[in-house]
C-alpha cells in the first residue's frame, strides 16, 4: 500500500472512531536519543535532517552504557551535547537513566531484573541516579525519567520497599533541582494511580505502547486516570500478543492499537500541555518511521 492510500485509510479509521487530527506545535515534539540507534554525533545529524529539535536524552552512554540506549560516549561528546543544548540547537525535554542488570528476554526475566526491584543491584543503581541527577542539573533540565520496574500492589513487603526506593530517588533528584518521572506501562493504571498518591512530588512519563506490550490495559482509558501526574508522553505504538504471557509487538506510530490521532486528541481534550516524544525501539527502518511519526504529529 502506498503512503497516500495508507494515510487515507488511517484518516478514515480515525473518522469512523469519532477521532480527528490535532496538530501539535513543533516545540512540543521530540525524539528519544536511543530511538535513532546510533552514536550521539549521528543522532545530531539525524535530528537536523528530520527538522526536530526536541530530545529525550539517554545519560547511560555517559554513566553506565547498557547497549539498549547507546554505547559509551566520550567527554568530548558530552561537551558537544552541552553545546547543542546551550546554543538552543536542541530543546532538552528530559533526560533518562537506565538501571543495570535488566534482562528483557521475556516478561518474567524483566519482572525479576527490572528497575529498582532487585536488591543485588540497588546500590549500583543509586549511584546511577545520583550521577544522572547531577548531569541533568548540568544541562539545565528539569526532568529525569527512569523505569522503576514492576510495581506489586498485592505484596505489602515488596510495595513498602518500592515506595522507599522511589522516595529515595525523588529526594536525591530534588537535591539537584530535578523532578523524577517514572515510565509507565508495567502496571495497570489503577495500581499506578494508587502508588502515585503514596509518593508525592514525582510524575509520569506515559508510554501507551508499554501498556499493550505488557498487557496491562487500554491507553485511552489509562490517561483519564493518570492525567494528573502525566508530565511527558512517549509516542510509541504496539499490538497485543496472541500468546498470553509473551511480549506484544512494537509497531510504527499509527499502525497499532494505541489509537494514534484518537490518543493525541484525548490528551489534548484533557488539557495536556506537555511534550510528545517519539520512541522507536524495534524494527530495521527506524529513521523513516521516526520521520513519519513526526509528520503525523505536526499535521
Amino acid at each position: 500500500m502506498n503512503k497516500f492510500l495508507k494515510s487515507l485509510l488511517l484518516a478514515a479509521l480515525a473518522l469512523a472512531a469519532g477521532c480527528y487530527s490535532v496538530p501539535i506545535a513543533p516545540e512540543r515534539v521530540g525524539v528519544c536519543s536511543w530511538s535513532w540507534h546510533a552514536d550521539m554525533k549521528t543522532v545530531a545529524a539525524q535530528m537536523e535532517a528530520a527538522g526536530v529539535k526536541g530530545i529525550h536524552l539517554a545519560l547511560g552512554p555517559f554513566i553506565a552504557p547498557d547497549g539498549r540506549h547507546g554505547g559509551a560516549e566520550s567527554a568530548e561528546t558530552w561537551a558537544f551535547v552541552k553545546g547543542k543544548v546551550a546554543k538552543g540547537e536542541w530543546k532538552l525535554m528530559s533526560t533518562m537513566v537506565g538501571m543495570v542488570g535488566e534482562n528483557y528476554a521475556t516478561l518474567e526475566t524483566i519482572k525479576e531484573t527490572g528497575g529498582i526491584v532487585p536488591d543485588k543491584t540497588w546500590e549500583q543503581n543509586k549511584q546511577i541516579v545520583t550521577r544522572g541527577a547531577q548531569l541533568t542539573q548540568e544541562l539545565g533540565c528539569k526532568y529525569m525519567s527512569t523505569h522503576a520496574g514492576f510495581l506489586d500492589e498485592s505484596n505489602p513487603a515488596a510495595l513498602k520497599k518500592y515506595v522507599e526506593r522511589v522516595s529515595w530517588m525523588r529526594d536525591e533528584c530534588r537535591k539537584y533541582g530535578v523532578t523524577l518521572i517514572l515510565e509507565s506501562g508495567q502496571e495497570t493504571a489503577e495500581d499506578l494511580a494508587s502508588f502515585m498518591a503514596k509518593v508525592p512530588g514525582i510524575g509520569i512519563n506515559f508510554d501507551p505502547a508499554n501498556m499493550i506490550l505488557y498487557a496491562k490495559g487500554k491507553p485511552m482509558e489509562a490517561v483519564k486516570i493518570l492525567y494528573p501526574w502525566i508530565m511527558q508522553v512517549h509516542v510509541k505504538d504496539a499490538c497485543e500478543t496472541k500468546v498470553p504471557g509473551t511480549w506484544g509487538t512494537e509497531v510504527p506510530w499509527g499502525e497499532g492499537e494505541v489509537g494514534g490521532d484518537c490518543f493525541v486528541a484525548e490528551l489534548e481534550a484533557l488539557g495536556y500541555k506537555g511534550n510528545y516524544v517519539i520512541e522507536r525501539e524495534g524494527g530495521e527502518k527506524r529513521v523513516p518511521q521516526i520521520r513519519q511519526a513526526i509528520d503525523q504529529l505536526l499535521n
